[in-house]
């Protein structure tokens, strides 16, 4: 809570506080300051031993006017923290862009930083720990400490947690683009700003692990970038991970599989895991949603297939990406499982347009295609490149939104138990 008399909106400026230069990039306003002390992961915290400095980075929490700093309980300032506790300052720092300017003079940086000094006491009230433990769990991820197992007494015993009030506390910002001399304008040289933002990755399950990656953990994504799970009575699609890869390698460990795709046969399961780490990758960046295909009557792992070339403004995806072990190559696993993809697609996205792409050597997997009901366009010649260097030209088919329910309806009907399948 702000002090009793004091503006509730702003921090007082002290002689700490106040800069001697660029004061118009200081500021004291505690929305502002919260808002980064929230934000930001990267803390370091200033304190004297034996009349020497030191800095520690630190985890941090802010917990309404109190900054909650983490530690060792065998750490020198949290032992000097004890009884009147430690003169500290706490630098918490957001750095938001790099400037270039035409002047190696000019070049500088777009950050938030947060300075707060002050007299930092070593919480012993076992609740106000506790709570400040949950809180840190808490700014990692919202729900963690719901979805996971709360500190012993041991552990919390061996956790020391320093409490810092905020009082004594200023923000200095810079933002915008490159600040050149007049005189540098016409130089020949780029200028400019590369915005900087910290972005999670994606979750790696640790080794052993069963749950499923929590939803708190997942970025937001449109639905078009979401591979949701389809199920048939045929075949299974998930999401792919790199917990496919010993499966997926036993699977489709095969030369004809691999004859005509973007890559050779990988020589083995550490080859796999690359060619699945490759699409997980092109997934982060909205490139692909790829999907693990597993037998509906065994649970095997049997394939993979992905959207690619997702464009939700034109409302068109492309399917492909696909490989299938070759004892189930002609089984109801892969017409079911494009019917799946489809139906998707059009029903649940939106599309109005599929798209495949194939080998032009490949005349299998273009009279597949053509079974789908797909119509075939035209041939990209010297597409692109194949594994072995060779420019292929390439096949593309496409089917409409005005053509799925005829589609649809040749589908199912190829996938009844009497019907011959693809």
């Amino acid at each position: 809570m702000a002090t009793p008399g004091v503006d509730p909106t702003s921090y007082p400026p002290t002689a700490r506080t106040t800069p001697k230069r660029t004061r118009d990039r200081m500021s004291y306003d505690r929305t502002a300051v919260h808002a980064v002390l929230d934000e930001a992961y990267h803390c370091v915290l200033g304190f004297t031993v034996d009349g020497e400095p030191r800095v520690l980075p630190t985890l941090h929490v802010r917990v309404d006017d109190t900054l909650y700093l983490h530690g060792s309980t065998g750490s020198r300032p949290l032992l000097a923290a004890r009884g009147d506790g430690l003169p500290v300052s706490v630098a918490v720092t957001l750095l938001d862009g790099l400037i270039y300017g035409r002047s190696q003079f000019h070049h500088s940086a777009n950050y938030r930083s947060v300075v707060a000094h002050g007299t930092a006491h070593l919480v012993t009230d076992e609740r106000e720990k506790a709570d400040a433990m949950t809180a840190l769990v808490e700014k990692v991820a919202a729900g963690r400490s719901a979805d996971s197992r709360p500190p012993s007494r041991k552990e919390l015993a061996e956790t020391a947690v320093l409490a810092l009030p905020l009082r004594e506390v200023s923000l200095r910002a810079r933002s915008g683009g490159v600040i050149d001399e007049e005189a540098d304008l016409d130089l020949p040289y780029w200028a400019g700003v590369v915005p900087l933002r910290l972005t999670r990755g994606r979750p790696e399950t640790d080794p052993g692990v069963s749950a499923p990656i929590p939803a708190y953990l997942s970025p937001e994504r449109s639905p078009w970038l979401d591979p949701p799970i389809l199920r048939g009575e045929h075949v299974l699609l998930e999401p792919l991970g790199l917990a496919h890869t010993d499966e997926l390698h036993a699977a489709t460990a095969d030369p004809e599989v691999w004859r005509h795709l973007w890559r050779p046969l990988p020589a083995d399961a550490v080859a796999t895991a690359e060619v699945i780490t490759e699409a997980l990758a092109a997934h982060d960046r909205g490139e692909r949603v790829p999907w693990v295909q597993r037998c509906a009557l065994t649970g095997a792992v049997v394939g993979s297939t992905s959207y690619y070339e997702v464009d939700p403004r034109r409302r068109s995806v492309a399917i492909g990406y696909t490989w299938l072990g070759r004892p189930w190559w002609r089984t109801g696993i892969n017409t079911e499982a494009k019917l799946l993809l489809l139906t998707h697609a059009f029903e649940e996205l939106g599309a109005v347009r599929v798209v495949w792409h194939t080998d032009l050597r490949n005349e299998r997997s273009q009279r597949a295609i053509e079974r789908l009901g797909a119509t075939r366009e035209g041939v990209l010649r010297m597409h692109r490149q194949r594994p072995d260097g060779s420019w292929r030209d390439t096949v593309q088919y496409a089917l409409t939104v005005e053509e799925w329910p005829n589609a649809q309806r040749a589908l199912r009907e190829r996938l009844r138990p009497t019907a011959p399948t693809a």
